[in-house]
């Protein structure tokens, strides 16, 4: 059955929600065990910064949008990330993690990410964007918001990230969808994109960028107490798109990130090697030369409606 993009859109429209509808003052705060909530600050710290990587990808999509409908959902799910980025900053607040009005910090790998999207992203393409930008959902926020809805037992958390995980399914649903639609390109237009994409530098240092921001955040998930197997699953979630559809394998830039993430979570696999070395190498990288973006002024805590 195609797809219906329009009853997506609607379903959107029909659901969509605001910090406002929490009582953020609520009891239930205290209920994080005290070794997890160490473990959480830096984690929700970088986890906010990358749902607007998210956003930042799916603003660009939008303007690759075959249909307006599509660019219109797309909108939608720019808005939807930096929501969630709000959310878990306010849940930041709630739990005490930060000192007053603290913009909380990303690590270096997240600011590379950031900061390339911010320079390149408008001129990748929807194959490149459409497949990876899902793989960032799957692997990362699959993972981990099962992971906190499991542990957290602070009610107003689980409230939160009901919201977001059903976000997060309908994303799913049209990033799959749309990987679809991508298989039914030419052979021609399928080339074209994958072997022009490469073909810009840019793409190579967004590849630096995007390759050590993986293992250290894989290595962080599992540190904090996230399952491998929960890793697994959710990268089979996206190894599945192409057993329901066969003609997602006809996309390159699919097959290229689909092996990727399983090398990501086979932390035996010798591609570690070069990414934990890119890891150490970003380390140093001093931190004057990434500033925060002029769009972080607009994250906040507060419960607007």
């Amino acid at each position: 059955m195609a797809f219906d993009f329009d009853d997506m859109l609607a379903k959107i429209k029909g659901r969509q929600w605001a910090l406002a509808d929490f009582d953020w003052d609520a009891p239930g705060a205290e209920m994080i065990d005290p070794e997890l909530h160490a473990k959480l600050k830096p984690f929700l710290a970088d986890l906010m910064w990358i749902e607007n990587v998210g956003a930042r990808g799916f603003a660009a999509m939008a303007k690759k949008a075959p249909t307006e409908t599509l660019a219109e959902i797309y909108r939608y799910f720019h808005a939807e990330e930096q929501r969630h980025a709000n959310a878990e900053f306010a849940l930041m607040r709630r739990w005490g993690m930060l000192d007053g009005d603290e913009l909380p910090e990303p690590n270096i790998n997240v600011k590379l990410v950031i900061d390339f999207l911010d320079k390149y992203a408008d001129d990748m393409s929807l194959s490149f964007l459409g497949t990876v930008i899902p793989m960032l959902e799957v692997a990362l926020d699959g993972a981990l918001i099962k992971f906190i809805t499991d542990e957290v037992k602070d009610p107003v958390a689980q409230q939160v990230f009901k919201k977001i995980n059903a976000d997060e399914s309908r994303h799913l649903a049209t990033d799959y969808a749309v990987m679809e639609l991508l298989g039914h390109a030419t052979t021609r237009k399928l080339v074209i994109d994958f072997i022009g994409g490469w073909a810009k530098p840019s793409l190579i240092i967004g590849t630096l960028s995007y390759v050590p921001l993986l293992n250290k955040m894989r290595d962080n998930i599992v540190e904090m107490g996230v399952s491998e197997d929960r890793l697994y699953a959710a990268m089979e979630r996206f190894a599945a798109v192409a057993e329901r559809a066969p003609i997602v394998n006809r996309v390159p830039m699919y097959r290229l990130v689909r092996m990727h993430g399983r090398w990501v979570i086979d932390r035996g696999h010798k591609y570690h090697l070069l990414a934990d070395s890119l890891v150490k190498v970003t380390a140093h990288i001093p931190e004057r030369f990434l500033r925060n973006p002029s769009w972080s002024k607009a994250l906040t805590y507060e419960p607007a409606a």
